[in-house]
């Protein structure tokens, strides 16, 4: 399942193996929450700029199309004809981003659906079922996302039913793949840690759910508010306590800094909606910061987005040309813009990569980390 090649430091470098491929890590994720990228990028579009792994969300395609009808289409890869590695969010996150609409119990969380209002129920149970629908290779498991700051009391009891929540989805996951009918019966559960910004939890709830020998971990609940400094510190404080030979996924960051400065606190896999919706906006990512293609300054730029980049875009179109399109509000300017940012991204990690390989990647962090943050 997973295998660490070298470190350089805590960076890892490492190959994981799934039903659907092989994936080289450090990795980042390119999110399709709907079963698509948001910027009408194609599953051969995700070829083209050399994605690893898809993910989906589990609450979005539960409400629609149905996690049922994927499974009647044949599961999640054949739906979205995309043929590598898929993995899916537990909906664990939507009890987070959607506390208005949701209340938590023992049994589960009972949510009002954000589009029509419609009650749904989902507990570890349920999860695991939508997710064995959806046939992918990683199941997320369910779990609480507490918003950065919360009272310690509260954290410390979320984080008690989100262990018992694991155990149940542990149970769950291995009956359904033992189903004769499964989508995919060699779908892996992950754990997910939480604990808030509270050290002493946080190292808790990662020494419970290791005792489970799961085949990987996330550290979830992070950049969800607080400065990044605190994120660093968090992983910082959950990765010894983290088993060497799993993988190690930290959820929902970041940019490209923060990625940079997670692999050097030893995680693995990452994803973050942020690199398309930036993208959408016309905030695009260089290898000398981040530019904002709106700018007049642009307007008569002959250049690409990044003269160091050879994404499909960069090889052909000129800054001006895109910013006509963002002013023109072309939908082409969003399709081409998500494109270059997740190829950045893509290559970003086959940097890293390439660094840990060759012993250089601190060299590689101490000029990157800095100036890829930096707004030009």
């Amino acid at each position: 399942m997973f295998e660490l090649l070298k470190t350089n430091g805590k960076a890892r470098r490492g190959v994981f193996t799934c039903a659907h491929g092989t994936v080289q890590t450090p990795v980042f994720m390119n999110v399709g929450t709907q079963g698509a990228i948001k910027g009408a990028l194609s599953a051969e579009d995700l070829e083209n700029i050399r994605t690893q792994v898809e993910l989906s969300n589990t609450y979005h395609l539960h409400l629609r199309p149905g996690d049922k009808l994927v499974r009647e289409m044949g599961g999640l890869h054949r739906f979205m004809t995309w043929d590598g590695p898929i993995l899916t969010d537990s909906g664990g996150f939507q009890v987070f981003s959607l506390s208005s609409l949701r209340k938590i119990k023992e049994e589960g969380v009972y949510f009002a659906s954000h589009i029509d209002g419609r009650k749904i129920f989902m507990g570890p149970e349920e999860s695991m079922q939508i997710q064995s629908n959806l046939g992918s290779d990683i199941c997320m498991a369910f779990d609480e996302c507490v918003e950065n700051p919360a009272p310690y009391e509260y954290v410390k009891q979320s984080c008690e039913r989100t262990l018992r929540w694991l155990i149940r989805c542990k149970e769950e996951n291995a009956r359904l793949n033992a189903l004769p009918d499964t989508v995919n019966p060699q779908q892996m559960l992950w754990g997910i840690n939480q604990g808030g910004t509270y050290a002493d939890l946080r190292i808790w709830h990662m020494k419970e759910i290791a005792k489970l020998d799961l085949p990987g971990y996330a550290i979830g609940g992070l950049a969800v508010g607080e400065p990044a400094e605190t994120m660093y510190e968090i992983i910082e404080a959950v990765e010894p306590y983290m088993p060497v030979n799993k993988t190690r996924y930290l959820m929902g960051v970041g940019t490209p800094t923060n990625i940079i400065e997670g692999v050097a606190r030893g995680v693995d896999f990452f994803d973050c909606v942020m690199p398309a919706r930036n993208a959408r906006h016309a905030k695009l990512f260089t290898w000398q910061g981040a530019i904002n293609l709106k700018n007049a300054k642009y307007e008569r730029d002959e250049r690409p987005i990044d003269p160091e980049c050879d994404c499909p875009v960069c090889r052909r179109y000129s800054r001006s040309y895109l910013r006509h399109l963002f002013k023109a509000e072309e939908m082409l300017a969003m399709r081409l813009s998500v494109m270059h940012n997740l190829y950045f991204y893509n290559h970003l990690m086959e940097r890293i990569r390439d660094a840990i390989d060759n012993d250089t990647f601190d060299a590689f962090r101490a000029e990157y980390s800095p100036r890829l943050d930096q707004r030009i």
